[in-house]
């Protein structure tokens, strides 16, 4: 029964009372598209409490006198977490308004003459912080902050046993809310028509801001002066230094579980959908050509970008285009070699031939882009937007164009986060973001962090597997006593904060002295203690 756990559907006094109020604060956001509110401060304030307050009722009501630790809590029999009507329903919905957000923001009351509807109802909020009208981006940050926190705290509750839990979601709740919401809005106050703050995004962290190094991008730093300098200069380090640095150290969880807004968003709003990950051998040879794909597609999406911007007479200037993209190539060779002879123990003989297929797909790119001029090749956008954009394009500008659309609309919006009920909440993260994608290389190769697992002690339950946001087998691992060090990890934790066994331990350590669990298992002569003593 404690693995089963509570698989009743009806709702206690206290979760249908939160049902309503919830459901209230999102009527009132629903009716603003119909009519305009007097006084849009006071409803807009009344919505956004009530939609919170209704959250954390709910929640109250699902943990609220029960004992700590992680029961199922009927996740495979209820209809909105097991792909049932209502979760197709709610998937459906989700995937709706991320259409109307990205490509029909006029629906929403967006307007540079007056905004209305949805839109104009969070005007007073966005002039209290930016001074600006707001923008169907700025009501999307909105509702994505309230998300974060009022789930966020519904996570901590539901993870209450587990500390390592509750200090990553507090993580996560606070570099959304301050970094990723407030210091931007408010930063736009400081701008005016002769200084023009970069404040889109405080990190810009490339390639997850495919943008990082676009001409009007850079323009924003340069026009910053030194602070712009400042965040440049800080961005070209994060991606270099900072980044790798972490990552040895901490595995890609310390972006992927602890700051990012999109990890975020899939730890807290999504936890309820986090077993719907596939298992299965053929998801993960399909997520890992999917995700390196998108991630060969941002470098060569980038290279082609920054080269359109260095000039071409090699009289006037050092770093011309074609040195551009020699050095480029020569980087990622000689990165590719390094790997392949300092690294080949690790990587298994489908990654080399993978790597290879990649490098040479990527180095053909690049020929394209050394002989041809990309500006003069001119392209209509109706081609690959489903005829959503009919403009025309450069080449250069088309490829930025078509990689906004299908990873940063398309991918990481409309499936990412709108079909969390139906794939699992981490869609995104397993199979689109190529920053997941460079750290995950990073954490197989070189980092220290890794799953360590007492093979002895698994009774085989699956509670570890079965809760794997990003569709790991765990308990395969677990019952083999073998560390789990995969690029796809996020590092939740969520595997050892569901095992009832204490079989799994996230370390950073080194990998010296660390006991073998194959040895263990199998009954091997092993001295324990002296393992124990040394350290």
């Amino acid at each position: 029964m404690s693995l089963t756990g509570d698989a009743s559907n009806y709702l206690n006094p206290t979760q249908k009372i939160a049902t309503v109020i919830g459901l209230a604060g999102l009527g009132i956001i629903v009716l603003s598209l119909f009519n305009e509110f007097s006084n849009k401060g006071l409803w807009l304030t009344i919505s956004l409490v009530a939609i919170t307050l209704g959250i954390l009722l709910f929640s109250k009501g699902s943990y609220s006198g029960k004992l700590e630790g992680i029961k199922n809590h009927g996740v495979w029999i209820k209809s909105i977490s097991s792909r049932g009507f209502w979760g197709w329903v709610a998937g459906i919905t989700l995937t709706g308004f991320y259409v109307i957000l990205y490509f029909y923001e006029g629906l929403l009351g967006a307007n540079p003459d007056g905004n209305t509807g949805i839109v104009g109802l969070f005007d007073p909020l966005s002039r209290l912080l930016s001074g600006n009208p707001a923008s169907q981006w700025f009501v999307y940050g909105t509702l994505y902050t309230v998300a974060i926190l009022a789930f966020g705290i519904k996570f901590i509750w539901k993870y209450r046993h587990n500390r390592y839990e509750q200090l990553r979601t507090i993580s996560v709740m606070f570099f959304q809310t301050g970094f990723a919401f407030l210091i931007p809005e408010l930063m736009a106050r400081l701008n005016s028509d002769s200084f023009s703050l970069p404040y889109n995004d405080l990190k810009n962290m490339w390639p997850l801001n495919y943008y990082a190094f676009d001409g009007w991008r850079v323009d924003q730093f340069i026009n910053a002066q030194n602070i712009g300098l400042a965040f440049l200069i800080f961005a070209i380090l994060s991606v270099f230094v900072i980044s790798p640095i972490l990552t040895y150290k901490y595995g890609k969880r310390w972006y992927c579980s602890w700051v990012c807004g999109c990890g975020g968003l899939a730890e807290t709003a999504g936890d309820s959908f986090r077993h719907l990950s596939d298992k299965r051998m053929v998801a993960w040879k399909v997520e890992r050509w999917v995700i390196h794909s998108v991630l060969v597609f941002s470098v060569v999406m980038t290279t082609a970008v920054v080269s359109t911007y260095l000039g071409y007479d090699s009289e006037k200037y050092w770093l011309t285009k074609k040195t551009f993209v020699i050095l480029v190539s020569l980087f990622l060779i000689a990165l590719f070699a390094g790997i392949a002879y300092f690294k080949r123990k690790q990587l298994k003989n489908d990654a080399f031939k993978g790597a290879v297929v990649y490098l040479i797909v990527t180095l053909a790119f690049f020929a394209v882009i050394y002989f041809v001029d990309l500006s003069q090749i001119k392209i209509n956008a109706k081609y690959f937007s489903f005829g959503l954009n009919d403009n025309i394009y450069s080449y250069d500008a088309a490829l930025r164009s078509s990689y906004g659309f299908l990873i940063g609309s398309i991918f990481s919006g409309v499936i990412g986060t709108g079909f969390y009920p139906i794939f699992g909440n981490r869609v995104w993260c397993r199979m689109g973001c190529p920053m997941a994608g460079i750290l995950g290389i990073q954490q197989r190769l070189f980092s220290k962090f890794r799953i360590t697992t007492n093979g002895g002690q698994c009774i085989s339950c699956g509670n570890c597997s079965t809760y794997c946001e990003m569709g790991i087998d765990v308990r395969s691992y677990a019952q083999k006593g073998e560390n789990i060090v995969r690029a796809s990890c996020v590092g939740c934790g969520i595997c050892s904060a569901v095992c009832p066994r204490g079989v799994l331990k996230l370390e950073n350590g080194p990998l010296e002295g660390r006991i073998d669990g194959n040895q263990v298992l199998l009954g091997n002569d092993v001295d324990l203690m002296s393992l124990v003593n040394n350290k």
